[in-house]
């Protein structure tokens, strides 16, 4: 090149590559994800509408609206001779006896289930296991990475009732069986959320600290671990919500719990019973909503901190 003559201008590449641009490529991919989403319900809309079944049109018959009624009815205690269960202080003494059974299972079941992710998370992650965050982790964890994922694609795929239906044949009905169902499917989801924010997270601390000499323990310890424990406890925290309402599912088989009155009160058509129990319910829902609220608050950083 003589002296004088301008350098050609280097091609200007976005993203760290040439070609098109990444944010046309996710506009592409985001335009041909909503055209099948609309198409699934396109396609399911008119399964409801044309298909074999047409379930669709019997919700506007009068039949279905009357049955509604009457059963609101039935829990309201319209028509009866003695007085709605809500309004006996006995039965309210009675389930609640259950209520506390129901939430010693929810918090025992989320708290198995967490300590299991705790151990078993970090291995989880495609980074921390083939050594994406620099220097060279055991071999065996690759191993152990496969083993847990498969152990978390198993516990999750299984529905809380299979689980308790299994467990009880080995340990008598109760809360333990039922809060053990509940501990191994949530195993399953709380630890491939948090595996998989483990592989998402900003790995600039952790390197500095290998760069710095830090073993592997040190570099878990103290570049991993801060980042990702406020996601770990928000996602058991709203596990756990949703814990207190599966607890009716297992209670059908375990009986423990609301779970098990909720099913002989629907048995013998005890309905203002039922109408107790969901009161109870909408109860704990609330009080486990307030409470984990209140300790995300106390786990998650202060805005602009």
């Amino acid at each position: 090149m003589e002296l004088g003559q301008k350098s050609p201008t280097p091609p200007i590449v976005e993203g760290g590559r040439e070609g098109a641009p990444p944010r046309r490529i996710f506009l592409s991919v985001t335009k041909l994800s909503l055209l099948g989403v609309l198409l699934l319900v396109a396609v399911s809309w008119a399964y409801l509408i044309f298909g074999e079944d047409r379930d669709f049109p019997n919700l506007f018959a009068a039949a279905a609206w009357h049955g509604a009624g009457r059963l609101v009815g039935q829990l309201l205690g319209l028509g009866s001779a003695t007085p709605p269960a809500y309004l006996q202080a006995d039965r309210w003494l009675e389930t609640g006896k259950l209520a506390y059974q129901t939430l010693a299972m929810s918090v025992l079941a989320i708290g198995l289930a967490g300590i299991g992710v705790l151990l078993t998370f970090l291995p989880a992650a495609r980074n921390v296991s083939h050594g994406g965050l620099g220097g060279a982790p055991p071999r065996y964890w690759k191993i152990l990475h496969h083993v847990i994922r498969l152990i978390y694609n198993l516990t999750r795929a299984v529905p809380e009732l299979v689980w308790a239906m299994i467990i009880v044949f080995f340990l008598s009905p109760g809360v333990l069986p039922a809060a053990a169902a509940l501990a191994l499917h949530n195993l399953g989801i709380v630890g491939k959320l948090s595996a998989e924010v483990v592989e998402n997270l900003d790995t600039a601390p952790a390197r500095a600290l290998r760069s710095a000499g830090a073993t592997n323990s040190q570099m878990l310890l103290y570049g991993i671990l801060p980042q990702a424990l406020p996601h770990f406890l928000t996602y058991l925290l709203y596990r756990w919500e949703v814990v207190i309402r599966t607890t009716v599912v297992v209670g059908f088989v375990a009986a423990g719990g609301m779970g098990r009155e909720f099913r002989l009160s629907l048995s013998f058509f005890h309905y203002t019973d039922l109408a107790l129990l969901l009161i109870w319910y909408v109860i704990l829902v609330t009080a486990v909503d307030l409470i984990s609220a209140w300790m995300r608050r106390l786990t998650l950083p202060p805005p602009g901190r």
